[in-house]
């Protein structure tokens, strides 16, 4: 009892000095600091829990000591939301001669991880501006994380300008230089300067690897904030995100592994439905994390959990067995599962074949179809005119219909054709645009399947390119759904 006496004296002022959030320095100065504390322990725990439960709870932070570690070591890193902002440089996507894609990406992947984007910003490639953006976006958030400018080129100025902003110099990293040398056959001397400027990483920070090009990405860490530069070609950045950015906010914020998330991908119901259906149908765990993309009338739900472990994944498989009990018809994939590749797979298990004809669609179908993995077994031909009745001449068929308008009689006898000129089991045929005055309107589109039963569906045109898209994503789930209703 003496040697246990008198180390709950050595070690109780600085158990209840982590308990009250202060740091204790075992000194005679901090003795009245150590008796006040213990007042204010005592008076903060009589408030909240009974005597008994208090003198467990300073005995029990006392031992924590002993043993070497603190309660809050036993918690683990922390599970909460992490707020970002992003700062996008790159003239060309204010110009609009390119689409900002990045903030889709990196908020698409790392929402699902317990990660929230406060703001994205896109910047000129000035210095001035990005400093500006810079300084707006590290008093908001913790982390930013900054696209493109890390370069060869003189317009890519993102490295020099996070050293001047952050004060943190940059130095050639040995390892970096070595892989540079790997890359491209020449030693360090033979190096262009401006190539060899890539090596450069932050001193107070680390890398992320990048396989795909030779600018590496780069962290500068100024304690309290974290700012990540990434490169800005896409096949880059991407792959940076997934396999080094992730696995490094893991390990240093305690953010959710990629492996705790699951991707239900649907068609043909809106976000909003799906979301009301969800929270009339289901109830979910506390520790669940939703979000969502809506992206051409299709919709993806991410659902994640904390713990990247086997019960984390079977608990995640069980939550998709129930949501599809629901949403099931709408349901056609995890993951990065496409549509097309979907429509594709559909129709090699049931071993059939399709041949396309497109008139008010462009050709759009074929080609997004073709896409697809393994598409080459199933698609046998593909045609595309300006009429019917092109398609009815370079098919070199009979043409006793073509004095009729556009009607499913008419295309129903072109998809008969094209399965006979393409020695297909099943048809898809998009007929010719119907006008309302001279605004495009809608199309009519048909499916002749292996049974000679044919079904038609008339489909409203959009605007732009998101309009061909939301067309390509209705014919294809026009097509899903009969493959599932096929005999």
């Amino acid at each position: 009892m003496a040697v246990l006496s008198a180390s709950l004296s050595a070690c109780l002022p600085n158990a209840i000095a982590r308990f009250m959030g202060e740091t204790y320095s075992p000194s005679p100065a901090n003795f009245q600091s150590i008796i006040l504390h213990f007042s204010v322990a005592k008076q903060t725990l009589a408030v909240k829990i009974p005597l008994v439960k208090k003198v467990f709870l300073i005995l029990g932070l006392a031992l924590s000591m002993m043993n070497g570690h603190s309660a809050e070591q036993d918690v683990g890193p922390s599970r909460s939301t992490l707020n970002y902002m992003l700062v996008v440089t790159g003239g060309e996507l204010l110009s609009g001669a390119v689409a900002d894609a990045h903030t889709h990406f990196i908020t698409r992947t790392l929402s699902p991880l317990g990660l929230n984007c406060v703001a994205s910003i896109i910047v000129d490639d000035r210095q001035a501006d990005i400093i500006e953006a810079l300084s707006m976006a590290t008093n908001k958030a913790p982390l930013v994380i900054v696209t493109g400018g890390l370069g060869p080129t003189d317009n890519d100025i993102t490295r020099q300008t996070l050293s001047k902003f952050t004060g943190i110099a940059l130095r050639e990293h040995p390892e970096v230089i070595r892989e540079m040398e790997r890359r491209f056959g020449q030693n360090r001397e033979q190096l262009r300067p401006n190539l060899r400027r890539q090596a450069q990483i932050p001193e107070r920070g680390t890398y992320l690897k990048n396989p795909n090009g030779s600018a590496v990405g780069l962290i500068f860490d100024l304690g309290k904030i974290t700012i990540v530069a990434l490169p800005g070609p896409p096949r880059e950045l991407q792959p940076m995100v997934t396999n080094e950015l992730v696995p490094f906010l893991h390990e240093k914020f305690g953010t959710r592994h990629t492996a705790s998330t699951l991707t239900l991908r649907f068609v043909g119901i809106g976000q909003s439905l799906i979301d009301h259906t969800l929270k009339q149908k289901m109830s979910f765990p506390p520790d669940v994390i939703q979000s969502s993309v809506f992206d051409g009338m299709r919709v993806d739900f991410i659902f994640s959990l904390p713990d990247h472990s086997e019960k984390g994944l079977e608990r995640l498989q069980q939550l998709k067995k129930q949501i599809l009990e629901h949403l099931g018809e709408y349901y056609y994939g995890d993951g990065e599962t496409t549509l097309e590749e979907h429509v594709i797979e559909e129709f090699k298990r049931r071993d059939l074949t399709l041949a396309i004809a497109e008139v008010g669609s462009g050709g759009l179908i074929a080609a997004s179809l073709s896409s697809a993995s393994n598409a080459n077994t199933v698609l046998t031909g593909a045609w595309t005119g300006s009429s019917e009745q092109w398609i009815w001449r370079s098919l070199r068929q009979r043409t006793d219909a073509l004095a009729l308008p556009s009607s499913e009689s008419t295309i129903k006898a072109l998809a008969q054709a094209v399965c006979k000129c393409a020695e297909s089991k099943c048809a898809l045929v998009v007929g010719a645009v119907e006008r309302n005055g001279n605004i495009p309107n809608s199309v009519e589109v048909g499916f002749l399947d292996s049974t000679s039963r044919w079904s038609s569906q008339k489909m409203q045109l959009g605007k732009g390119e998101s309009g061909r898209r939301a067309l390509v994503t209705q014919a294809l789930d026009f097509l899903r759904r009969q493959l599932k209703t096929a005999r």
